[in-house]
């Protein structure tokens, strides 16, 4: 891969992985709600997640869906319903996580499993196998791809996490935390809004 094309692919790894989607909404609110260290298995979730879609994506995965559009619709709007669920639990929440036992953060394994319902994700995939890799040497280039989120993708979808950490202490006090959950949730459903009905 010229080196031109790397630093254009590192820059929209960058760029999608760090705006605002379902992933940085959740782990946001999580930073919030468990503080840091407990959303850490959320984020390398996301990243182990999204890291084995792209491949898939790029070994042949995205051809598949590009033939049945059902199944990519399926699959797009599963995620809807999901984030839907998802955005219920934060904005009915009411106080902070810690020490509760019914309050837990995602898991790794609920975050990995998720990229394969994030429409967000699966546009990242799709676009990032579409323009970055080449026909000379493809699975390089799907590998090289796929290094380089993952390289990317955990430390900037952990400055969400980091931020909502930050907030943490300002957030304790119930009205405060009652509307900033009710407003990530709203923030959450809309984060795929167009996704889900232009993508």
């Amino acid at each position: 891969m010229q080196l031109d094309t790397l630093l254009a692919l590192f820059l929209f790894a960058f760029t999608t992985s760090i705006t605002p989607g379902p992933n940085n909404m959740m782990l946001f609110a999580s930073g919030v709600n468990f503080g840091f260290a407990r959303t850490i298995p959320h984020m390398l979730g996301i990243g182990v997640g999204f890291f084995v879609l792209l491949l898939a994506v790029g070994l042949g995965l995205g051809a598949l869906l590009h033939s049945v559009p059902l199944v990519y619709t399926t699959l797009k709007f599963a995620g809807g319903g999901y984030l839907v669920w998802i955005a219920w639990k934060i904005g009915t929440s009411r106080s902070l996580g810690e020490g509760k036992a019914s309050a837990r953060p995602m898991t790794f394994l609920q975050a990995a499993a998720f990229q394969w319902v994030n429409p967000k994700a699966w546009v990242m995939a799709v676009s990032a196998m579409a323009t970055y890799t080449s026909g000379d040497s493809y699975l390089l280039s799907v590998l090289a791809v796929g290094l380089v989120f993952a390289l990317v993708n955990v430390p900037s979808v952990s400055t969400w996490a980091g931020f909502g950490s930050a907030l943490r202490q300002w957030l304790s006090e119930p009205s405060r935390l009652k509307w900033f959950n009710i407003t990530m949730a709203l923030l959450l459903v809309s984060s795929n809004f167009y996704v889900l009905l232009g993508g």
